[in-house]
């Protein structure tokens, strides 16, 4: 006969760190790619360089909320993060607003990390209880 696996008691989870980061980036997609004008109007940018930066921007942000499965997916999310700050050499607006987001990206990772620590003692602390009842 073969052995087969206790199943576990915890269900499958979505990652709240992946969801709260992924929400941030498409949010920072839009004020990225809004960018745009703002760069030709305000900084003087050539419409070329501010289509490429602005919708460049855009499109990874979207790329890499798709790829937060990865680890190292979120270290792309700060790099955008950088990206969006540094944007306020060309548009000064972007100072605030990259900041803001950045704030608003740390906050979702770190918080998810937390729930999903916290989760993960609380499921191994349910299962110490039930195999101990068991």
């Amino acid at each position: 006969m073969s052995e087969e696996a206790a199943p576990s008691s915890q269900p499958p989870q979505r990652s709240p760190r992946r969801g709260m980061c992924a929400a941030i980036l498409f949010l920072e997609a839009i004020v990225l790619g809004l960018t745009t004008p703002g760069m030709v109007t305000l900084g003087d940018v050539p419409l070329g360089r501010a289509l490429v930066i602005g919708v460049g921007l855009c499109v990874l942000c979207i790329v890499v909320s798709g790829l937060l499965r990865a680890e190292w997916a979120y270290w792309l999310g700060w790099a955008i993060q950088v990206a969006a700050i540094a944007l306020g050499f060309l548009v000064p607006m972007m100072f605030v607003l990259g900041t803001i987001f950045a704030i608003l990206w740390g906050s979702a990772y770190f918080l998810g990390k937390k729930i999903e620590r916290e989760r993960a003692a609380a499921y191994a602390a349910y299962d110490d209880g039930a195999s101990a009842s068991g």
